[in-house]
């Protein structure tokens, strides 16, 4: 593994190097390949368009991720930021020199990449959605295929972007990014073809969430007591990290966990709320007008931070967000324009 790991980090020394002056760029991809991105932004957008694509995106995203943290505690990669200082590879000849940035001290494993994977099953179910409308359409034949090359050839572009940003940030090997875009897509297509996700009840979100979460911390703990440490990547980045403000707890595995479960209950939770107005959604305009304020109140929500000094309080808060980020665009948005607008119809009565 280690002339792997070596060959990985000539690859990042070589792309910071010749394509410094694409730093923000790199950047750019990864803080778009992030989960984040599809929660707070395509998912609202696609909820709206196509209901069963946007849910599609959440389950394909919530498992995705929640695989990504098990392989990663099972396979227990390293990441380049720290490996160059602690291998013996170089014992013979001078350790490689490479750059740190805001985003590249992630605190967990870092295999498979948990940005590629979550890209490519996210672009996968948003690519294959495409097609299908253009299919349902009946888009003629040679359309469909420029279509087809089009949009394909443009998730291609996406996920070199986001591996070639991971592996300049210094984050990952290129072994570790390619594997998460298969497994990415692996997992995007296996989900997809789960058709109770599409009618889940309350209780499926409930007991779902309750199993991923315990299964997550039983397998924690299961190690634990065995002696082997999951949480051996923390001390590392807090080692090796060239700035100490870089080592956020969001991107510690449990935070990662809670967040993700929380998306998926608050899916559940807007779902079967009973201020679901699901009649209303029929109206173009309306549709429109969700979308608009939902994405407002969206990056409203996302400016809310919250202080790591209680980790319990930290995780609780994190997991209570994920869930009212999902309320938003599902039940309470369109509650609120309905009422409205049903408001403005009974006073022209």
């Amino acid at each position: 593994m280690d002339l792997l790991h070596s060959w990985g980090v000539e690859l990042a020394v070589h792309l910071q190097s010749k394509y410094s002056k694409y730093e923000g760029w790199f950047s750019l991809a990864s803080t778009v390949a992030d989960l984040h991105t599809t929660f707070f932004c395509f998912f609202p957008v696609w909820f709206y368009l196509r209901r069963d694509t946007g849910l599609r995106l959440i389950w394909v995203a919530v498992i995705g991720d929640w695989l990504n943290l098990v392989l990663k505690w099972v396979l227990f990669g390293e990441r380049p930021y720290w490996w160059v200082h602690e291998t013996k590879f170089y014992r013979e000849g001078p350790v490689p020199s490479l750059q740190q940035f805001p985003i590249t001290c992630e605190t967990g494993p870092g295999s498979p990449s948990g940005h590629a994977m979550g890209a490519a099953g996210v672009w996968y179910v948003m690519v294959t959605a495409l097609l299908s409308m253009a299919t349902e359409k009946q888009c003629p034949p040679l359309l469909y295929r420029f279509l087809q090359i089009g949009l394909w050839s443009l998730m291609s572009l996406v996920e070199l972007l986001v591996c070639m940003s991971r592996v300049y940030m210094a984050a990952h090997f290129p072994h570790q990014v390619i594997a998460g875009v298969i497994t990415g897509i692996i997992v995007a297509e296996i989900v997809s073809k789960v058709q109770w996700i599409y009618s889940a009840s309350m209780k499926k979100y409930f007991y779902t969430t309750l199993f991923l979460t315990s299964f997550a911390v039983g397998f924690y703990l299961l190690l634990k007591a065995l002696g082997v440490d999951l949480l051996w990547t923390m001390e590392k980045a807090q080692k090796w990290c060239v700035r100490a403000e870089w080592v956020h707890l969001d991107t510690t595995p449990f935070a990662s966990l809670l967040r993700n479960m929380g998306t998926l209950f608050g899916l559940g939770l807007g779902l079967h709320s009973p201020l679901n107005t699901e009649p209303k959604r029929s109206s173009a305009i309306f549709k429109t007008g969700c979308i608009i304020v939902s994405l407002t109140l969206l990056q409203l929500l996302d400016g809310l931070t919250f202080s790591s000094k209680n980790l319990t309080v930290f995780y609780c808060l994190s997991f209570c967000k994920s869930a009212v980020a999902l309320l938003i665009p599902t039940t309470l948005v369109p509650a609120a324009l309905s009422w409205i607008c049903t408001g403005k119809r009974e006073k022209k009565l």
